[in-house]
């Protein structure tokens, strides 16, 4: 199964928002592309941050990003999950509608990045443990909110520099969240989405993607901390129907590694139990030893920062509307120009 490393090309989204410039392009994906985006000078303000990433799509194309909008709207206040500071609608330089999600920039770039750097030989045991407790509580405040993921994975969790230096793991790309379905009789969803390598069988066989389905994802994820490698691995010649028989249907799990601690193996083997109904629940993997074990203050100490910014985040709703007023107005002038 061929993993993506798309070279990052330039587009035409050279606009600019209210309160901010667009910058470099970060990279492009499915939904849109991720600039850089720096505040304005006269602009300077408590709510925003002076660095953005601003996720850009032509508006006629832009669904996904709005769904993303709804879903980190009910997702705020949590030092886990990306922040995102608001919307807004430009006009591109073809005169054509951009829609344009404002998010926390992530200068430590992503999970994936740093395992990918690490070559073959895993993180740093004191990367994971600092890793460990953070996601599981990302994903627990998912849960919480009655929300499922369903792409989890080491490019969406992004490394985002705190106020000590460090860089805190935080949950981010929300464009194929789901709503937990709350009938007690299961319906057929034929539309599921995420990433196969992250897939869990039940997802793959019966289109099923609830909460475990998660779980599953990050014991994937989890893994490939450990090891440096996906736990199915990169075969180039293995077509998406192949690995998908080998995950749901032969289902040929790797052997975990002997190096890897019984308190490790332990956790890994309750995230990647076939049978979705006997996988651990998150809760029950905040609590496991392996997590349990470390040092809430040390993890949480990292936040503190991103803690004290949300508290000036609290009026943020009215801030928006005052620029969403502005970009209204400004978009208004432009259309009427041409």
């Amino acid at each position: 199964m061929k993993r993506k490393f798309e070279a990052v090309e330039e587009d035409s989204f050279d606009n600019q928002g209210v309160a901010w410039w667009r910058g470099r392009l970060l990279g492009k994906g499915g939904c849109g592309s991720v600039y850089l985006a720096s505040l304005k000078p006269e602009s300077s303000n408590a709510f925003y941050p002076p660095h953005m990433a601003v996720k850009s799509a032509e508006f006629s194309l832009s669904r996904s990003l709005r769904k993303e909008k709804e879903v980190f709207d009910h997702l705020r206040d949590c030092p886990y999950i990306l922040e995102c500071y608001g919307e807004e609608i430009t006009v591109n330089n073809k005169g054509q509608m951009v829609y344009n999600l404002l998010l926390e920039y992530a200068s430590g770039e992503t999970l994936f990045d740093l395992i990918r750097r690490s070559g073959d030989r895993g993180l740093p045991e004191s990367d994971v443990k600092r890793y460990i407790r953070s996601i599981p509580k990302g994903i627990d405040y998912i849960h919480s909110h009655e929300y499922v993921h369903c792409d989890l994975k080491p490019e969406n969790v992004l490394l985002v520099r705190s106020g000590s230096g460090d860089f805190v793991p935080k949950i981010g790309d929300f464009g194929l969240a789901k709503k937990v379905q709350k009938k007690k009789r299961r319906t057929f969803d034929s539309s599921i989405a995420g990433t196969i390598l992250y897939m869990a069988p039940e997802t793959l066989a019966d289109h099923i993607q609830e909460s475990p389905s998660d779980i599953w994802a990050l014991g994937c994820i989890v893994y490939e901390m450990f090891t440096g490698k996906p736990l199915w691995g990169l075969n180039l010649a293995e077509s998406t129907e192949e690995l998908r028989e080998r995950i749901a249907d032969r289902f040929e799990l790797p052997e975990i590694p002997c190096g890897i601690s019984k308190d490790r193996k332990d956790f890994l083997k309750g995230c990647l139990v076939k049978n979705h109904k006997l996988r651990f629940t998150i809760k029950k993997l905040l609590n496991h030893r392996f997590v349990s074990g470390i040092d809430d203050k040390k993890s949480t100490s990292l936040l503190g920062y991103n803690c004290f910014r949300m508290k000036l985040l609290c009026p943020l709703t009215i801030l928006e509307s005052f620029y969403k007023f502005l970009a209204l107005y400004t978009l208004l002038c432009k259309i009427i120009r041409y």
